[in-house]
């Protein structure tokens, strides 16, 4: 270390002794703050959490102070309530002050940052872009010098900046960024359960509070001093503040010590000081309080400073400080803030609201928040305002605002019929954002829009009852006597509300009813109606007409008139239907980002489903499983007891195809049980699938034909049968292994007759390997082709059965060399996907084919396959709690599989385990027969 580094940290220690002394009892606080510059990059933020008034605040200014002292730039914010619902509005004051250092960034990452602060329009970025930006940003700012992050009042962040502050947080310190921020012990916020070090900060002991009290309070008798103790405990800033106005403190008995709470005793003894200032200075504080003082910021800082301009009876009172490094001013603490929000009168705020939103005339949001509470009767100009504020908080990814902001709207609206349609606007926007029970009242509210009505509690039925039948009669009836053009809004509503119950219910008779109204009420020539067309054909036939589906999707990005999520997340379910999600990824995984609890919820839980049907066709299957129980946590949380049965059927077949067959079977029966009664044909289909993978694997190829029948017949795809197509390559692969390959052939012709190729790459491959499976003439040309499409690759599960096929055919045909090249490719992949039971057949072929595994191999293929499930969890070094979470065992059960398989394969530790899995799965190199 250098000389100077030396004497920083000399200085910064110093300064720490000093605060020790000043901040009595907060020895261990202070040296776990200390820790924080020095500690490895995954521990460097730390969270100080107490109730109101326990000194978090001054700890975290001794902690800035040793920062200084260190070297390290610091940056400071402070959350405010009267911005907790404006996005990004805690971002800001982090972003603003490093946004220079941004200067030789790349162009899309500092894009990025100025969308979120205002300085640039464009479409909302997503939590993780705005987070790899930050990020970004601070290993420039700190390539001369670290950061330090200090934000006071963090629980009042708003939730956009509180997820990427969670986000940026845990993974600053590897470039070069630390910090601390306080959040209350009282208040809810997304700082709670983050993973960063927390330290709680309590009240003082007895020793402790009467050692500050003879600091502060000396001057009193020791009668007085024994009240402000009682009533204090041990919180020290009432130990500070209850001694300037002793004579306040009421004399009771210790057990009435406490008739309120001590936050509410504080907030009276500040308000009992501002009550005693002049009216103008009164006025001036509650403008600052109402747009947060200490997070103003950049231009409109000067301005508001002026209307400061005379504070100096406030400075004195202890109401304001003076901040020594900047000389800005801001609130002595929180309380002082909501003290003076409670003491102005409702005309009053009125009034300082009206002020504040003349400082906003480019601030769209803020300004509209102003005006809303500055406004007592309807005017449509703000209510206008208000509504184009909630489309942009939309846009960026916070639903929950937009439908507050709507509600606001529709009673300022001067006209009925605008109040109903703002209303409605703001039922829909909470449908879509998990808020149910608000989605009906704010439908009910609507008065004259019974149609609104019904797709609230439409919604409502379906996603947490799996209701299809009587909602989808209800969406029908509902359309009946609406105009195309004169009601286009609802219409749309209405139409694409009745194509997700028709997805589900995957039932002919209700496709055809719903055919006929998307027939009847959709221009082609109108976005709106061009969508729902492709969303009739991608969901509910894509085998008739989903040639051409993919050029359609793009088409409808481009043309996309907003960027409203549930638009967006509509298209993505079409492109998964035409195994296109590969393509979207990108505009996938920014919406997951960007929507979540303040976004549309709703639609935050259907697009994880996608990520997750994405990684399972990838073939990322431990990540399929992570984002299945992160949507199974989403829908408990919300009580969607559809999506809930959608993420069990999906985790039924990561667990099918991994050969965990008891695990498959058990979800598909819960999910069958729920979901046939209530004529969910979409969930039986995939039970069924499930089932026919599982019986696959455990090679019991009779059952796997008669799951799959009865998804289909052989030699039909029946219409509105999503999981028809899906399941082809199992359904011959059962259908010929059980003996049925006249029914095979059968299958294949009507597939190819369908066009089933034409519809996408994946459907392309598993047509033409069935047709090689079920072909007595060249297969091996047959084989060829199929694996020499393009994307075959984007589909490494089929391919590798294909390889698999293709390799017992050749080895039948005594082509051994050949037969071993395609069988190891397939063991290769099968092995690394952990497609056990494929992956034994794959090994047993080689076997045959003269391939040699040698003892060791002999004992890898004596475990079952949970053991070698857990055998290679273990081998990558996970804990036996770590391997429980993803096999959903207790962590007991894995160290009994554990015990059992040492001995199995010859080894005595977990350390032995890595060489005996690559023993036990590695075949030799090919050789001559």
């Amino acid at each position: 270390m250098s000389a100077g580094g030396q004497e920083s940290t000399r200085t910064g220690r110093q300064q720490v002794a000093q605060d020790e002394h000043r901040l009595i009892g907060r020895r261990e606080e202070l040296a776990r703050l200390e820790q924080v510059l020095v500690a490895p990059s995954h521990q460097a933020f730390a969270v100080l959490r107490g109730e109101a008034g326990t000194g978090k605040s001054a700890l975290l200014q001794a902690a800035v102070a040793l920062a200084d002292a260190s070297g390290l730039r610091v940056v400071g914010a402070s959350g405010v309530e009267a911005e907790s619902q404006l996005p990004f509005a805690g971002l800001h004051q982090l972003l603003l002050p490093l946004l220079p250092y941004g200067a030789h960034m790349p162009d899309a990452s500092r894009a990025i940052l100025e969308q979120v602060t205002g300085l640039r329009t464009g479409a909302a970025p997503g939590v993780a872009e705005v987070a790899g930006a930050m990020l970004s940003l601070i290993a420039a700012a700190a390539e001369d010098r670290p950061l330090f992050f200090a934000v006071d009042d963090a629980h009042w962040f708003d939730s956009e900046s509180a997820r990427i502050c969670t986000f940026v947080m845990r993974r600053a310190g590897a470039v070069g960024g630390r910090g601390a921020i306080t959040v209350r012990a009282d208040l809810p916020s997304a700082f709670d359960d983050t993973g960063l070090e927390e330290i709680e900060v309590g009240p003082l002991g007895g020793q402790e509070a009467a050692a500050l009290l003879e600091r502060t309070g000396g001057h009193l008798d020791p009668l007085a001093r024994e009240r402000v103790l009682r009533w204090a405990e041990g919180n020290p800033l009432a130990l500070i503040e209850l001694p300037k106005t002793a004579e306040r403190v009421p004399a009771a008995p210790a057990e009435q010590a406490s008739p309120l709470p001590l936050t509410r005793r504080l907030e009276s003894l500040y308000g009992h000081r501002i009550s005693e200032l002049t009216p103008s200075t009164q006025d001036a504080l509650l403008l600052a309080a109402l747009d947060g003082l200490a997070s103003v910021a950049g231009p409109r800082r000067p301005a508001l400073e002026r209307r400061l301009g005379d504070v100096d009876e406030a400075i004195g009172r202890g109401l304001l400080v003076v901040d020594p490094a900047t000389g800005q001013l801001g609130f002595r603490h929180p309380l002082v803030r909501s003290a003076v929000v409670q003491l102005s009168s409702p005309n009053r705020r009125r009034a300082a609201h009206a002020e504040l939103a003349a400082l906003y005339p480019d601030d769209q949001e803020r300004r509209a928040h102003h005006l809303a509470e500055a406004t007592v009767d309807p005017d449509e100009k703000v209510a206008a305002l208000l509504e184009q504020a909630a489309e942009a908080a939309t846009r960026r990814g916070a639903s929950s605002v937009a439908v507050t902001w709507l509600e606001r709207a529709a009673h300022l609206s001067e006209r009925p019929e605008q109040r109903s349609r703002r209303l409605a606007e703001a039922a829909f926007v909470a449908g879509q954002s998990a808020q149910l029970e608000r989605a009906q009242q704010l439908s009910e509210s609507a008065g004259t829009a019974h149609t609104d009505v019904v797709i609230a509690e439409c919604y409502a039925a379906l996603y947490r009852d799996g209701e299809v039948r009587t909602t989808h009669r209800e969406v029908v009836a509902a359309l009946e006597g609406l105009d195309p053009v004169r009601d286009k809004p609802t219409v749309e509503r209405l139409i694409n509300l009745l194509l997700v119950i028709s997805l589900f219910a995957a039932d002919t008779a209700t496709w055809t009813i719903t055919e006929s109204c998307v027939d009847r009420f959709c221009d082609p020539a109108d976005p709106a109606g061009s969508a729902s067309l492709l969303y009739r054909d991608t969901w509910g036939d894509v085998v008739r007409r989903g040639a051409g589906g993919v050029e359609r999707l793009r088409r409808e990005f481009v043309r996309a008139t907003s960027d409203r999520p549930w638009d967006a997340m509509r298209l993505l379910v079409s492109a998964y239907y035409l195994d296109a999600l590969d393509e979207f990824r990108t505009v996938l995984t920014r919406l997951v980002a960007r929507e979540g609890d303040a976004g549309a919820a709703g639609n935050a839980m259907t697009l994880l489903q996608l990520v997750m049907l994405d990684h399972m066709g990838a073939g990322r299957w431990a990540d399929a499983e992570s984002t299945g129980r992160r949507g199974l946590e989403l829908t408990a949380r919300h009580g969607y007891a559809l999506f809930d049965h959608q993420y069990r059927a999906f985790l039924a077949m990561v667990a099918a195809c991994r050969g965990d067959t008891d695990t498959a079977d058990d979800h598909r029966r819960a999910v069958e049980a729920w979901a046939r009664p209530r004529g969910i044909g979409y969930l039986t289909q995939y039970a069924d699938a499930v089932g026919a993978m599982s019986a696959l694997a455990r090679a019991d190829y009779a059952t796997a034909y008669r799951f799959a029948t009865g998804i289909t017949a052989p030699g039909e795809f029946a219409p509105h049968a999503q999981q028809a197509p899906r399941t082809l390559l199992d359904f011959v692969e059962a259908a010929v292994r059980s003996g049925h390959l006249d029914e095979a052939r059968r299958h294949v012709q009507a597939a190819v007759a369908c066009g089933l190729p034409a519809v996408s790459p994946r459907l392309a491959l598993v047509t033409a390997a069935a047709v090689a499976m079920t072909s007595p003439d060249q297969p091996s040309s047959l084989y060829q082709q199929a694996l020499a499409l393009p994307g075959a690759a984007l589909f490494p599960f089929e391919t590798a059965r294909i390889r698999l096929a293709y390799g017992e055919r050749l080895r039948r045909d005594h082509e051994t060399r050949a037969a071993r090249e395609q069988l190891e490719e397939a063991l290769r992949v099968l092995t690394e996907l952990g497609a056990l039971p494929w992956a034994e057949r794959a090994r047993a072929e080689l076997a045959a084919a003269g391939a040699a595994f040698g003892a060791r191999g002999e004992r890898w293929q004596s475990l079952t396959v949970q053991e070698r499930q857990i055998a290679e969890l273990a081998a990558t070094g996970l804990t036996n709690k770590e391997i429980g979470a993803k096999l959903f065992l207790s962590p007991r059960t894995v160290s009994s599989h554990l015990y059992r398989i040492f001995p199995k394969l010859g080894i005595t530790s977990r350390a032995a385990l890595r060489d005996a899995l690559d023993a036990g799965t590695s075949a030799p190199p090919p050789h001559e027969v």
